[in-house]
């Protein structure tokens, strides 16, 4: 397995034990995150602190048990794409979900240079509902 996929691996472990810290640190500081229109934070938000204030503050305070849990990845020498699934119980209406999701990482000088999420927004939603 690839360095860059070790290192992602890592992430979807650390942001499964809540240390965004980690997480954050991976990314490069002009770091592009694109998170899919239509979803719950949908949006682009460039560098780490702009990904932690317009998503990951925001799945903390609203989601009970959110996880991003990957079952694969594919990789070159700079992109990891993994696929998984999304789950969770949305704190305001008790509901729960899951949907699929690919994501696609890309690498520059070690660090992540992009995200972008790929999912299904409708399913995302419905809890919120």
């Amino acid at each position: 397995m690839s360095q860059i996929t070790e290192t992602i691996r890592g992430l979807y472990a650390a942001f499964a034990k809540g240390d965004i810290p980690t997480v954050l640190g991976a990314l490069a500081p002009n770091a592009i995150w694109i998170e899919a229109e239509g979803g719950p934070y949908g949006g682009t938000y460039i560098g780490p602190n702009a990904v932690l204030e317009n998503v990951f503050m925001k799945i903390g305070g609203e989601w009970d048990g959110y996880a991003a849990v990957p079952d694969e990845f594919i990789a070159n020498e700079n992109t990891v794409v993994s696929l998984g699934k999304y789950s969770g119980k949305y704190k305001a209406t008790g509901k729960s979900f899951e949907a699929p999701f690919v994501h696609v990482w890309k690498f520059g000088d070690g660090k992540v240079i992009s995200f972008q999420q790929h999912t299904d927004t409708v399913v995302h939603r419905r809890p919120m509902q």
